[in-house]
């Protein structure tokens, strides 16, 4: 395989990776749009989703397809309780104690996993086709490019909820001025509680479609560390920035692994969000939040 070919295929199989990681970062973006929290509970929270769609699927035998919808339904209630329950508590606590609860939240999630399952890794459903998949001589695997496929298909309906739909418009006044949104006769709590809901939403889809990729255990929920990269690169307000930011981390994390040895792939992110605190603090295409007295 010429050199040309091996970085097509590498560019290729990151990018496709970086969808799994644009929707978890959207789930993050909406929630912090909405309300101004950084949910750091959301990778775990994917992770009891994954687990519930495991559950339904395989443990109960039902069909993909409801098994999918009942994991949505679950992750859902559970973020609306979350929601209800702890954080609308705290509203008008100090930033870091609601970012210490959304934490306490994750590791209480992951803890409830590992009792119940444990360590061992489970094998979901083929729900995406191993065959592998072919672009000339460049053989890529298959589940990762149709839940590529999948993925770009659900982060483009999230922009056209976002942009047309009554609860997206009133999402985004929300984000835009909270005050304001109350005068205007919106819901902000309820604003907030579906936010969360929806977050959670996506979090099942993209837990479920990266389990099926690789595997399930308790620590899927540390996806979330490296969606956290994405989201500060992105831009923590902006969901355009979080798709193209998922994306480049994607691929860089593969040219990494595919030309520096060893496991340096896994600080890339890290590295990458690094070097943007310190040139561009808001992100790539995050907007400084302008304060008028």
């Amino acid at each position: 395989m010429s050199g040309l070919q091996v970085f097509l295929e590498y560019t290729l199989a990151g990018i496709a990776t970086g969808g799994v990681y644009t929707l978890v970062g959207l789930g993050f973006v909406l929630v912090f749009k909405a309300s101004g929290v950084f949910n750091f509970a959301m990778g775990d929270m994917m992770m009891a989703g994954a687990y519930t769609f495991y559950l339904c699927a395989v443990v109960f035998d039902l069909h993909w397809a409801v098994a999918l919808l009942i994991a949505v339904v679950f992750s859902c209630a559970l973020a609306w309780l979350i929601e209800r329950t702890v954080l609308r508590r705290m509203m008008g606590q100090p930033v870091i104690a609601v970012v210490m609860a959304t934490f306490g939240i994750g590791f209480v999630l992951r803890g409830i996993a590992a009792i119940a399952f444990g360590s061992e890794a489970y094998q979901l459903p083929a729900l995406l086709p191993r065959a592998p998949f072919f672009i000339g001589d460049i053989m890529l695997p298959g589940k990762s490019v149709r839940g590529f496929v999948l993925t770009t298909g659900l982060c483009g309906a999230i922009i056209l909820f976002l942009r047309y739909s009554r609860a997206g418009i009133a999402l985004r006044a929300t984000a835009a001025d909270q005050i304001t949104a109350y005068a205007m006769g919106i819901n902000v709590r309820r604003v907030f509680a579906l936010t969360w809901m929806a977050a959670a939403a996506i979090g099942t889809v993209a837990g479920v479609i990266a389990a099926s990729v690789t595997s399930l255990t308790p620590d899927l929920g540390t996806i979330g560390l490296n969606v956290l990269g994405v989201v500060i690169l992105g831009g923590l307000n902006s969901v355009g920035g979080v798709i193209v930011a998922g994306l480049f981390i994607g691929w860089l994390e593969a040219m990494t692994a595919a030309y520096l040895p060893g496991d340096i792939r896994e600080i890339t992110p890290y590295i990458a969000v690094l070097a943007m605190l310190m040139i561009r603090p808001y992100g790539l295409f995050g907007t400084r939040p302008v304060e008028r007295i």
